[in-house]
Parts: structure tokens; sequence; C-alpha cells
């Protein structure tokens, strides 16, 4: 077997056996013990409110800005692999990335443009 994919399947197996283990254990040997104060949502120590301030609008402006810092981590995920096969790439590569990130840095310029930056 010279498939080079064996080893990994096989971490990848070690870790969802780990992770249904630990899950399974938790389960099987936490303490089961419910009440009525432990099945409340916990809100810092301050007692839960029915509804949120304002008639139950919430802002999605946390939301939002997380999900641009997540595209960009994206970015960063596919800028390390190019960076290591560089000189293999060549000029293909470049103008690829230099593609990419023009398509991803166009978004980025319209959310500043319109204040998605800004926490009010």
């Amino acid at each position: 077997m010279d498939n080079p994919y064996v080893p990994l399947l096989f971490l990848m197996g070690i870790a969802a056996v780990l992770a249904l283990g630990g899950v399974g254990a938790s389960l099987v040997l936490g303490p089961q013990r419910y009440n009525r104060a432990k099945l409340e949502a916990y809100e810092c120590g301050i007692e839960p409110t029915p509804h949120a301030i304002g008639g139950g609008r919430f802002p999605i402006k946390y939301y939002l800005v997380a999900m641009t810092f997540i595209i960009f981590d994206i970015e960063v995920v596919f800028l390390y692999p190019w960076a290591v096969s560089f000189a293999d790439l060549a000029l293909f590569g470049l103008v690829a990335m230099i593609g990419f990130l023009v398509l991803i840095t166009v978004p980025f310029v319209y959310e500043w443009k319109r204040g998605g930056f800004e926490w009010d």
C-alpha cells in the first residue's frame, strides 16, 4: 500500500473515535441532575428577559463583521499554498493570485465604503 492518504485517513479515524468517545463518556459518566436553574439560559448573572429590548429586533452588525473576518481568514488559507509553490507556478500563478486578491478586495472595499467596520 503506497497510498499517501492512508496515514491521513488513519489519523482522521483516531480523531473521530476520540471525539465521539469523549462525548459518549460524558453522557454515560456525567452527572444527570437537572434542575430549573441549570435548564435556563445564562445571561451573565442577570435574570433572562423574555424579549429583546426594542421589540425583538437584534442587531446583525456583529455577524457581518464576523463573516467578513471569516472570508479574509479563508483568503489567507488560500495564500499559503500559493506562497509555498510560487516558484513552480511562475507567471500563471501570479496572475491567478492577483485575480483572486482583486476578487476578494472588491467586497472588502464595498463594505468599508458603506461603513460596515464602524461600531456605532
